[in-house]
Formats: C-alpha cells, sequence, structure tokens
C-alpha cells in the first residue's frame, strides 16, 4: 500500500506547481479595404440546377449527329429526337432560341470480353468416409473481341453554352438493319436513362 502512495503523493505535488505555459492572445489584423463589399462566390456551393426550366431543344450548331454504315444519320437523329420527346423535351420554334442545345455522336468500339469456364471430373468410389475419391478441375478462359455501337448524347444550355448533362451506352453492333434499329433505340434510352438527374 505505501508503494503506490508514494507515486501518488508525486502525482499530486507535480499537479500544484505553475503552469509554464501562458495564454496570449493577439488580435485579428484588419480586414482588407472593400472587403464587406465584396462577396466571394467561390467559398459557396453553386445552386442546384432547375431542369425543370428545360423545355425546348435544338441540335447543337445545327448539326444533325454523323450516321455510319450500321445506322444513317438520320435515323440517329429520329432516334434521340424521340428519347428527348419522352422526357418533356420538344423540338424549338423557329421564333425562339432553344432552351437545350443537343449533341449526338454514334461510334463503333470493339470491346473484348472473357468467359471463364471451370471443367471437372470426380473419380473414385464416392463421397462417403470409407471410400476415397479424387476431384480435379481446370479452368478454361476464352477471350472474344465484339463490335459495339457507342451512343454519347449531350446537352448544353442554350444561354450559357456549358454543358449541362451527358450520358452515353452501346449496343451490340450485329443483326440485321431492324434490329440496328432497335439496339439503337435501347441505346438511346439506356443514355437518357438518367435525365433529369434527381
Amino acid at each position: 500500500m505505501k508503494v503506490l502512495l508514494i507515486p501518488l503523493l508525486l502525482l499530486l505535488a507535480a499537479c500544484q506547481s505553475s503552469n509554464p505555459y501562458v495564454a496570449d492572445g493577439q488580435p485579428l489584423p484588419p480586414a482588407p479595404p472593400g472587403a464587406a463589399g465584396h462577396l466571394d462566390r467561390s467559398a459557396y456551393p453553386a445552386a442546384p440546377r432547375d431542369f425543370a426550366r428545360y423545355r425546348d431543344w435544338a441540335w447543337r450548331d445545327g448539326r444533325l449527329p454523323g450516321g455510319s454504315a450500321w445506322a444513317d444519320a438520320a435515323l440517329v437523329a429520329e432516334t434521340v429526337a424521340a428519347g428527348l420527346e419522352q422526357r418533356g423535351l420538344r423540338p424549338v420554334r423557329a421564333s425562339k432560341p432553344a432552351d437545350l442545345l443537343v449533341s449526338a455522336s454514334l461510334q463503333l468500339q470493339k470491346r473484348q470480353y472473357q468467359v471463364r469456364d471451370d471443367y471437372g471430373s470426380y473419380y473414385g468410389h464416392g463421397p462417403y468416409a470409407d471410400h476415397y475419391g479424387l476431384y480435379g478441375s481446370v479452368p478454361l478462359v476464352r477471350t472474344y473481341e465484339m463490335e459495339v455501337a457507342v451512343v454519347q448524347i449531350g446537352l448544353y444550355d442554350g444561354a450559357s453554352g456549358e454543358l449541362v448533362w451527358s450520358g452515353s451506352a452501346e449496343a451490340p453492333s450485329r443483326g440485321s438493319q431492324r434490329e440496328r434499329g432497335e439496339a439503337l433505340r435501347r441505346a438511346v434510352e439506356d443514355a437518357l436513362a438518367a435525365y433529369p438527374p434527381d
């Protein structure tokens, strides 16, 4: 007990000594001239964009999307216009500027995919404790290349020209002309699925 009492008394004696640290405050420097009249907008988050105010659209720079041998420009333009129509966006009338400017592109790209198959066999008399057996498997990884059609859509503010939203999606490029048209429609639908953003 006396052994514990001595460190405790030393600890109490240390608490009674004076604190070597002294609180010393300096006044703030004066504000620069004109600081009261200046608002630094970069210090605040940007106001959320009101996508409900966008009601009509036109092609950016008056250019239709480019086509390819996979799908011609008219089909791409028609499919994108139908997708925008489903989201409440109408083509602009000639008498006023558009709320949104739309760009769209279609590109054929190659993708590589891998498929893994496990082939295995069991050799022996059975899975019970009094029998012996052996199981082995061999993974077989196959790589194949596929061509896909990638649709990219960009929406720009009609007044500022700023990009306000973009989306892309892809579709398999094989099939008949009708199947490719359906694949393009699904790709445009997927690309526009997140518009308007929440």
